[in-house]
């Protein structure tokens, strides 16, 4: 069996991130949508953070990066608070 590099797994995440922050739009309104737009943003850093560390190499860090990126948006999705149109 061909094990995959890191610079692959890892491009498979930031595919997933990539196509989530490029179709989400939020769901809720007044202060909550404030809020959700923040954890939208703190998700793209997240994602500039990991495509950062896999260039230098460093891919448990990147990997730790993509995962908080995923898990922000998929959590904003699970509550109801975005949609993402496939």
């Amino acid at each position: 069996m061909l094990m995959q590099s890191d610079e692959d797994r890892l491009s498979k995440y930031f595919a997933y991130a990539e196509k989530t922050m490029s179709r989400i739009s939020v769901k809720a309104s007044g202060e909550l949508k404030s809020r959700v737009e923040w954890l939208i943003d703190n998700a793209r850093r997240y994602y500039e953070d990991a495509k950062h560390y896999m260039a230098l190499k460093d891919y448990s860090t990147s990997y730790v990066c993509i995962a908080y990126c995923e898990g922000l948006l998929d959590a904003l999705r699970l509550l109801g608070l975005v949609e993402v149109q496939n």
